[in-house]
């Protein structure tokens, strides 16, 4: 009996070791990654959430406790610079959404008529996405600086009358970040439209010219409509830039003169961390998380739906 029992034991350590080897990999990738899950939940998630309480409360310089409810939002309503600041978002997003689709749509279509250089051009574009947005504020603010820039180099060719100096004038100067930001981010444009054109079908294109269509039809008729979810991601990339924009502004402008190139990001780290009204500053931010989450969430729902469709 005992030799017997022996025997029927012996099968079963090799599957009892068979089951506990894939248990172990089935959990290590889930261990592995545990604690960037949870730095990313606290860090990123539970200050989200601690901001949120603070907007309810009656913070200043310290945080505090005392509830006051979405009193701190009636008073960013009636902060007069708090509209400033959104209609410059408002003025500053659109004009670089837009500008930026055009200038990258049109560099990608000139790109994928395989001309002579295309690599050199396309690093030439993309080049100035590599450089951060502080960078890019400091280089267009000696630019743009009517005492050494661009304004000093045309009025020493012998051009005495030429004016650019929409940097101190506070009607221009929201459309000098308008300038640094498409000259950053429509290289990214290009680059996204170019690698969705390189993957249309040629025989599509084929179709088109045999129907008679120009290639300018061709490109706004059939092959742009193909690239609407391109599209769709750039512009969901660039407002998200847009909204979030604080290190290009104090770079270039630091926000004035005044308050004329304030943006919701520099309104709440002035709020928060230089005026000592946490509560205030928090409110702003939680209504900018609210514009990011208004564009993120179609986006999502529309990467989701069409693979659940696909």
């Amino acid at each position: 009996m005992t030799i017997i029992s022996h025997a029927e034991e012996r099968p079963v350590r090799p599957a009892a070791r068979r089951t506990a080897a894939a248990h172990l990999q089935d959990w290590l990738p889930r261990l592995v990654l545990a604690p960037s899950v949870a730095i990313t939940l606290f860090f990123v998630y539970g200050f989200m959430l601690w901001t949120f309480v603070l907007s309810l409360t009656s913070s200043r310089m310290l945080p505090s406790y005392d509830f006051v409810g979405f009193a701190q939002y009636a008073r960013l309503m009636a902060n007069d610079r708090w509209w400033v600041a959104s209609t410059n978002l408002v003025i500053f997003g659109g004009l670089f959404v837009a500008i930026c689709l055009v200038i990258g749509v049109v560099l990608a279509i000139l790109l994928d008529q395989r001309i002579r250089q295309e690599g050199a051009l396309r690093t030439l574009y993309l080049y100035p996405m590599a450089l951060s947005f502080i960078v890019t504020g400091v280089v267009w603010k000696w630019l743009l600086n009517p005492g050494l820039g661009i304004q000093a180099m045309v009025r020493s060719w012998g051009f005495e009358s030429f004016t650019f100096n929409w940097i101190v004038d506070p009607d221009m100067a929201i459309y000098t970040l308008v300038l640094a930001a498409v000259w950053q981010a429509s290289g990214f444009v290009m680059a996204l439209f170019l690698a969705g054109l390189r993957g249309i079908d040629d025989s599509i294109i084929k179709a088109a010219q045999l129907d008679g269509a120009s290639l300018p039809r061709t490109y706004l008729r059939v092959i742009l409509p193909c690239l609407r979810p391109v599209m769709f991601s750039a512009v969901m990339i660039l407002s998200h830039i847009a909204i979030k924009s604080f290190d290009l502004v104090v770079a270039l402008t630091g926000g004035g003169p005044g308050y004329a190139t304030d943006l919701p990001a520099t309104f709440m780290y002035a709020h928060a961390f230089t005026r000592a009204q946490i509560g205030l500053g928090s409110a702003s931010a939680m209504l900018m998380l609210g514009g990011v989450l208004a564009i993120l969430i179609p986006y999502l729902y529309s990467e989701l739906r069409s693979r659940k469709h696909g």
